[in-house]
């Protein structure tokens, strides 16, 4: 899932840089979601390792 989230921030910033348009927009919207999301798992992950030792 990390290769989507990397793939839509490329994805992103290359329609930023040729103007925010339609696929722009959505490009940006998927990688602000899945990096949140990736957030989240990412202290979840954390917490149960710390709780495991």
């Amino acid at each position: 899932m990390l290769r989507w989230t990397i793939t839509f921030i490329i994805i992103a910033v290359i329609a930023a840089v040729l103007g925010f348009g339609g696929i722009a927009g959505a490009a940006s919207g998927i990688a602000k979601i899945l990096f949140f999301v990736f957030i989240v798992l990412f202290i979840i992950s954390l917490i149960r390792g710390g709780l495991k030792k």
